[in-house]
């Protein structure tokens, strides 16, 4: 799904993997392909949180009010990863 958007004074143009839309709730799911993945969030690379983080900001525009989750999908595995949003948090432009 594309993305468009300014955050922080930042234009974002994106392609989105895998986006669920329900009444309440977003979850954004990011395909990567790292090889091994990280075991834990905390060892995710920077750029990766940085690019959840502007896709979670941007869509809390567009879905005002609702929960956004965001997650990884190692492909190695497979294996999702949910990344919490206090670690993304810190990540903003």
């Amino acid at each position: 799904m594309p993305l468009v958007g300014l955050i922080g004074g930042h234009a974002v143009s994106a392609q989105l993997d895998r986006l669920i839309v329900t009444d309440d709730r977003i979850l954004i799911v990011d395909y990567k392909t790292l090889r091994p993945p990280p075991a834990v969030e905390e060892d995710v690379a920077p750029l990766y949180l940085r690019q959840l983080a502007i896709y979670r900001a941007a869509l809390a525009r567009i879905y005002p009010g609702r929960e956004i989750r965001c997650a990884l999908l190692w492909t190695e595995g497979p294996r999702l990863m949910p990344i919490s949003p206090e670690i993304l948090a810190g990540y903003l432009p």
